[in-house]
Parts: structure tokens; sequence; C-alpha cells
């Protein structure tokens, strides 16, 4: 039971609530600003919760409205295995919910009324991402949900906790954080198109097909390498060249989706792109603090 709750939990995509939270933190250090590493934990705890709550949900709905079925090329999905019931997997993304609002209430206490919104929006939004009357997975607007909410909100929103300000320093790696996400959900995207078409979730390469994914992977990429530039005039020469390490990588992964048609190897791309995230973010935060 234990290896069917991981499996559901999808541990490889938590890169996203940890990478954004990672880099937050570097930042109010690098620009000087006194740093509490305990918010920065509550952070990533209270945006863990919300990844897996997403994770749940989605793994319900898809199956309830035929999205997941036996003929899925992509990773096994637990209610759609059977493993476990979509009615204990939906209470269990719920839950979830709740730790995360119980985890967020020190970055409230910290933040204030702007943080307390933006929690409660990010929490209904893990819901609304396949739930609800408008479904933003299914109506092709999850790639901009990714952007913004595992990119812009969780680093602006982390930096804005420690400091009381957005800067344009949390926009820009918000930007960065938030395209290397949402390579993530593009290369699923792609994977899954045939089997979404058919219970009519829209999704970009759904309805602009899979030559506009690919190119939308590229752009992720370029711009998230370009955005580099910035901290040129910011000083931070050791983030530039430590977040260039992963170059090599991208380029590798842009080279084999546009060689391969989607099937089962894109699982591995999947894989490869959270580990581009992870390591994007890593070695950028290093380079902030040194």
């Amino acid at each position: 039971m234990i290896k069917s709750w991981l499996l559901a939990f999808r541990l490889k995509t938590l890169t996203a609530a940890l990478v954004p939270i990672l880099v937050a933190t570097a930042l109010v250090r690098f620009e000087g600003y006194d740093l509490n590493y305990i918010l920065s934990v509550w952070a990533v705890l209270s945006a863990t919760f919300i990844q897996i709550a997403t994770n749940l949900f989605n793994d319900a709905i898809d199956f309830t409205k035929g999205a997941d079925t036996e003929t899925r090329t992509g990773p096994k999905r637990v209610t759609q295995s059977g493993l476990i019931t979509s009615k204990t997997v939906f209470i269990a993304g719920s839950l979830c919910c709740l730790l995360a609002a119980l985890c967020g209430v020190p970055l409230v206490i910290q933040g204030g009324y702007p943080i307390l919104v933006l929690g409660l929006v990010s929490i209904t939004m893990g819901y609304l991402y396949t739930g609800g009357p408008f479904p933003l997975a299914y109506k092709g607007l999850g790639d901009l949900f990714v952007i913004l909410f595992f990119g812009l909100a969780a680093v602006c929103g982390t930096y804005f906790i420690h400091t009381g300000l957005v800067s344009t320093s949390s926009v820009i790696a918000g930007l960065q954080v938030g395209f290397l996400s949402t390579v993530l959900i593009t290369i699923n995207n792609l994977r899954d198109s045939k089997e979404d078409v058919k219970v009519n979730k829209l999704t970009l390469a759904v309805r602009f097909g899979l030559t506009f994914s690919r190119i939308e992977i590229l752009c992720l990429y370029l711009f998230t390498f370009l955005l580099l530039a910035y901290w040129y005039f910011k000083g931070a020469y050791p983030a530039i060249y430590l977040s260039l390490i992963t170059l090599p990588l991208a380029l590798i992964l842009i080279k084999n989706i546009w060689s391969n048609e989607p099937s089962s190897v894109y699982n591995k791309y999947l894989a490869k792109a959270a580990l581009i995230h992870l390591l994007f973010g890593v070695l950028f935060s290093v380079g902030l603090l040194i």
C-alpha cells in the first residue's frame, strides 16, 4: 500500500515544489536581506502538499473522466490500475490541501494578507487544475498555470515573506523556474496527446499539434537561459556559469524530443526534464550564495 501511495504522489514531480523555494531563499540572501530558514522550510512543506494534492486530484479526476485508461503510455496511475479507489485518492488530495494550509499558517503570520490570499488561491487552483466546471488542464491552460504558480507565485511569494517586497529579480527568477517546470507538463501532454484527444482534454498539444509543443519546449529552455543575461548585470556571475552546466542536458533533451514520436520513451524524457529543473535550481542557488 505504501508503494501505491508513493506512486500516487509522483515523487519525481515534487522538484516543482522544492526548486522555487530554494531559488527564492538564495535570492533573499544574495540581495542582503535577513533570512529565516524556518520560514523557507514551512514554504517547502506547504508547496509540497499542494503539489501532491494536485497530483492526487489529477489521478482521481482523469480516471473518472476517462483520460486514464489501460492503453495509456505514461506511468501507472493508481486509480486507473485499481490500486486505490478514486474516492480514497480524492480524499487524500483534500487532506493534503488541509496540511498545506496548516503549514502555511507561519507564512501568513509573517507575510500577512497577501500571503493568505496567495495560499488560498494556490490550494484552490490545485483542485481546479483538473477539477471543477472549468478544469484548466482540459482547456489548454495547464502550461500557464504552472508558470504562474510553480514559478512566479512560489518564488515571489517566498521572497515577499522574507522581504515584504516583490522585486524585478524575484520575477525574473520566478519566470526561469516556471519555464523549466512547464517543460515537464509539456512533455507529459505530448506523450498523452493521443489519449487526451479521445476525451476532449484540449491541452496545447491537442489544440495545436506536436510540432507546436516541441517548439514550446525549445522556447521554454531558450528563454530560461537567455534570462541569465539579467543576472550578468546583477553581478551574479557564479549563478550564470553554474546554471549553464545544464545547457548541454537541455539541448540533448530537445534533440531527443524532436527525433522521436510520443511513446513510452517520453517517460524517460520527463524524468530528464525533472533532473534539469532540479540541477538548474540547485546550481543557480549555489551560485547566488557564493
